[in-house]
């Protein structure tokens, strides 16, 4: 978190800073653990400050923040990050900003708790190189892509959605959601699924993705996620399974929804659906 939903409902609402020029980026002072940043802030500044953002573009749970002159500044958010054009939800937890001139919106804040996400700004070349070792995005995968990309998979399905090298932007929330919608179990390997199943868990990605989109993204429990203007989603109303463990289905009203791990991530289905 946040996934595909949240990262493109961030990429949105960040739309009012293009054609902007930067007036100054760099770090806010900040007593939690440092991000990871490539190259230096100094180095960044020097190469965007003065630069007009071209566009703002998403790439699985990626934005890319394209420059002139080739140069793209990398914004991965991973768990708990946020990129908002208004008072993030604390100022403790600010991490970078951006300035830019004229009226409001004029100010873009990276806000990000536990410090996971990384910030790195490419040339065309190393961009390139980045777009080759992720896989293509899952808004664009049709189904004989999909199956191409984990169809020899001796890898549980669930597990083998969530390989970003893949299909990009797919997380925990949209992985167990879409394959309910399928009625594919999660455990089910990759190399046993049908060709019937595979239309069906595409037809669930794209729905399941562009639903939440619309509803701009997931909120969970803790409050994190917010768009740019620091509002919640409320695609979590709309959850099928995920996090509703020993409640009744609300397909099949028969099945019981259970929990069980995958490689130290929980995973929620109904066993009369997803058999």
């Amino acid at each position: 978190m946040p996934e595909l939903p949240e990262v493109e409902t961030m990429r949105r609402g960040l739309q009012p800073l293009v054609g902007k020029v930067v007036v100054e980026i760099g770090p806010v002072a900040c007593r939690y653990r440092p991000l990871h940043v490539s190259p230096s802030w100094s180095a960044i500044s020097r190469r965007i400050k003065g630069g007009a953002l071209n566009s703002i573009e998403r790439w699985g749970k990626r934005l890319l923040f394209h420059f002139p002159h080739g140069r793209t500044l990398v914004v991965e958010p991973r768990m708990t990050g946020l990129l908002v054009l208004v008072d993030p939800p604390s100022e403790s937890a600010i991490r970078w900003q951006i300035a830019f001139p004229g009226m409001p919106p004029n100010r873009l804040y990276y806000w990000d708790r536990r410090g996971l996400g990384t910030v790195r700004l490419l040339d065309r070349a190393a961009l390139r190189e980045e777009r080759r070792r992720i896989g293509p995005d899952a808004l664009e995968m049709d189904v004989d892509r999909l199956r191409a990309a984990l169809g020899e998979s001796r890898r549980a399905i669930k597990v083998a959605l969530l390989d970003q090298s893949r299909v990009a932007g797919i997380g925990n929330i949209y992985a167990a959601e879409m394959l309910h919608r399928a009625k594919i179990s999660p455990a089910r390997p990759c190399r046993d699924v049908t060709d019937r199943q595979w239309v069906r868990l595409q037809q669930a990605m794209q729905q399941t993705l562009k639903e939440a989109i619309r509803y701009e993204g997931s909120t969970l429990s803790d409050g994190t996620y917010r768009n740019a203007l620091s509002h919640q989603g409320t695609f979590q109303h709309r959850h099928r399974v995920y996090a509703k463990e020993n409640q009744r289905c609300g397909s099949c009203g028969r099945g019981i929804i259970r929990r069980m791990v995958q490689q130290q991530r929980s995973t929620f289905y109904c066993p009369v659906c997803q058999r």
